[in-house]
């Protein structure tokens, strides 16, 4: 009995001391619950939520694009001429745990399936390239959660025409950086992630080596959605921004 109640003493001294310790830590503040939080692509992009914008260069109207979610993990996108609405082209994204997968995109009546052979993931150098794995689910897009850091991500596959089964050879490598402030000649003291990619392929010349076709950056605004900004270095220099953004 006697162990028993010196036991018993310990444990509600100890007890008594971790109370106590709760009590005086002090509790988080809503600042650091906010820094604490991870930020997602969705609240960059828009693509859960029917949003839409349109960008200009110059004097001019050079594009529109507007997110129509599907469910709760697919959305697809459309990009065109806000004259001739809607237009032929539009993406496909699924999320998928902890990536943002293109499944391929609409044109011309038909649809565009990736598949892929090869992706890889590295550091905002590209190097130290990893494997990531090839699981018949589109390709790697952009991690749903966004890093502190800067990545890139390095993609090979075959773009099948469904219509008529015509295999079109290409590469995608895509640089990602972390949230930063960011303005345009429309809107200023902004947060935006930027995406720089560079596309290859050799459409018109199935078998034929892949060429270059587009390089260029894109800002993403948070809370407004895709082409804050784009500035566009290969085949023409070129550059747009955001004007109006708006939910439909």
């Amino acid at each position: 009995m006697r162990r028993f109640t010196e036991r018993f003493a310990l444990t509600a001294t100890a007890v008594g001391a971790l109370t106590a310790a709760i009590a005086i830590a002090p509790a988080a503040t809503a600042d650091e619950t906010e820094q604490t939080r991870v930020e997602t692509y969705a609240e960059y992009s828009m693509l859960q939520e029917r949003s839409a914008g349109q960008y200009w260069s110059g004097d001019q109207v050079a594009g529109q694009w507007a997110w129509d979610p599907q469910s709760a993990d697919e959305s697809h996108i459309s990009w065109g001429d806000p004259s001739a609405w809607p237009p032929s082209y539009g993406e496909e994204f699924v999320h998928d745990g902890d990536w943002l997968m293109l499944e391929g995109w609409h044109d011309n009546g038909t649809f565009y399936r990736l598949d892929l052979t090869a992706e890889q993931i590295g550091d905002a150098d590209c190097e130290n390239m990893r494997d990531l794995p090839i699981d018949g689910g589109g390709q790697h897009y952009v991690q749903w959660e966004i890093p502190d850091e800067a990545y890139c991500l390095k993609a090979w596959g075959v773009i099948v025409e469904e219509s008529s089964g015509i295999e079109i050879d290409y590469s995608h490598t895509q640089i990602w950086s972390p949230p930063a402030p960011c303005s345009n000649d429309y809107h200023s003291n902004r947060t935006c992630i930027k995406q720089w990619e560079s596309w290859w392929d050799n459409n018109g010349s199935p078998g034929e080596p892949i060429e270059r076709k587009l390089d260029r950056d894109q800002y993403i605004a948070k809370g407004i959605g895709m082409a804050f900004a784009i500035e566009q270095y290969f085949p023409i220099r070129w550059s747009a921004d955001l004007r109006y953004h708006w939910n439909w």
